[in-house]
């Protein structure tokens, strides 16, 4: 193993990371720095503090990023309309780079010469946490675990901990049997009976979205304002980024909104099939697109469509701090300069229905739109010459005698 003298580790306080933080000191016979981020997954966190302190770390980080995550990360990207594959959210994956930068702001804090993540070799999230350390970091030493050690199972990475005596929960019968991953923006699930693509997800899975079957029979309805493309207040309440998306999740997900049942097509190569409740999210991306509709530009809006499929790969993949990401948002951000105004929408049983939208920088001209008199705002006389110029290529091409059918 190469030197090394300091590494900071992504730590949960979970079995993995546990095991990791362990290992770390073992293998390499460094010092062990742990971070902990809340991002809203729910979970009390301090419980990693007494693990990290009963191995011996010293240095512990346990960081509110809320705030940060959906106002410098999940904001600029439903700015873009962002769906990865035509259905997913990203919610896994927009939370990486927010963790790598704050393991680089703390490997230069503390003076540590490495990283360390619990991310597998068969998944996405070992690209995305690289990825960003080396943006971040060039020279940065990242260590992956389960790329180099032999403890390739639960039962083994048990026995490791029995025989270090790390304290960890061994109750079966309490712990979801899922692969989880949960922040404001969404909660993921993978493994167990989900490996199989017939299953039928169990009802009990889900955990922040009543069925839409048991959801209230009587619609709910809600005004979101914006401005410059992003939430700032529900139902005429201001509010910061991070408890937008938290009262978004809780009013849609009692409404049934936001489950996704989805293969998707992993960077690595394989597929994967997870299912993910992104009830806010899903309430967000209605909104703003309905709110672009009367604000944007048709060629500004037609050319965010086509390169939204390009920025979600990009950070699907892992590239958030790449040039081109950082360009495109600069874009992206441009457009929403006159994104502002309100929209109600009704929330009915897993559905989100636009219910009105309004805005003063609205490009809606109903004196133009109107199918009465509209008292010669509109010449309809000008359309023929606009449809002849825009058929010439293709008269020509007739004319000629060519066939395309």
């Amino acid at each position: 193993m190469s030197a090394v003298k300091k590494v900071v580790l992504a730590y949960s306080g979970g079995l993995d990371t546990s095991v990791i933080a362990k290992w770390l000191m073992e293998t390499y016979q460094c010092e062990v720095v742990t971070f902990t981020a809340d991002l809203g997954q729910g979970e009390e966190l301090e419980p990693a503090r007494a693990k990290a302190q009963a191995m011996g770390i010293k240095e512990i980080y346990i960081d509110d990023l809320r705030e940060e995550f959906v106002r410098d990360f999940v904001f600029p990207m439903f700015r873009a309309n962002t769906i990865y594959e035509g259905e997913y959210l990203l919610g896994t994956s927009i939370a990486r780079p927010l963790i790598a930068k704050r393991l680089i702001e703390i490997a230069n804090e503390t003076g540590a010469d490495a990283i360390s993540h619990g991310a597998t070799g068969k998944g996405n999230d070992q690209v995305r946490f690289e990825l960003g350390a080396y943006a971040l970091k060039p020279g940065v030493k990242v260590i992956a675990p389960w790329r180099e050690w032999d403890l390739t199972s639960r039962d083994t990475l048990m026995a490791y901990c029995e025989k270090h005596g790390i304290s960890v929960e061994n109750k079966r019968g309490t712990k979801s049997p899922y692969s989880m991953d949960a922040n404001l923006l969404h909660i993921s699930y993978e493994g167990d009976l989900l490996e199989d693509p017939r299953s039928e997800p169990e009802e009990d899975m889900w955990l922040w979205t009543v069925s839409p079957e048991n959801a209230p029979d009587t619609p709910t309805y809600i005004d979101l304002e914006f401005l410059q493309g992003d939430i700032v207040a529900i139902n005429g309440e201001k509010m910061s980024p991070a408890t937008v998306l938290a009262t978004l999740n809780k009013i849609a997900g009692a409404n049934g909104i936001g489950r996704l049942d989805l293969v998707e097509n992993r960077y690595v190569g394989m597929k994967s099939r997870g299912c993910y409740e992104t009830p806010g999210g899903t309430v967000m991306l209605k909104a703003h697109r309905a709110i672009e509709s009367l604000t944007l530009d048709r060629e500004i809006a037609h050319l965010k469509d086509d390169l939204m499929p390009r920025y979600a790969s990009l950070i699907y993949n892992g590239y958030w701090w790449s040039p081109e990401r950082l360009a495109l948002q600069q874009l992206i951000d441009y457009s929403q300069q006159f994104v502002n105004g309100k929209v109600r929408l009704k929330l009915y049983k897993g559905n989100v229905i636009l219910a009105g939208r309004e805005s003063a920088d609205s490009l809606f001209d109903m004196k133009i739109a109107t199918f009465e008199d509209d008292a010669g705002a509109y010449n309809q006389a000008d359309a023929g010459g606009f449809i002849k110029l825009n058929a010439l290529r293709m008269r020509i091409a007739a004319n000629k005698g060519r066939k395309f059918s």
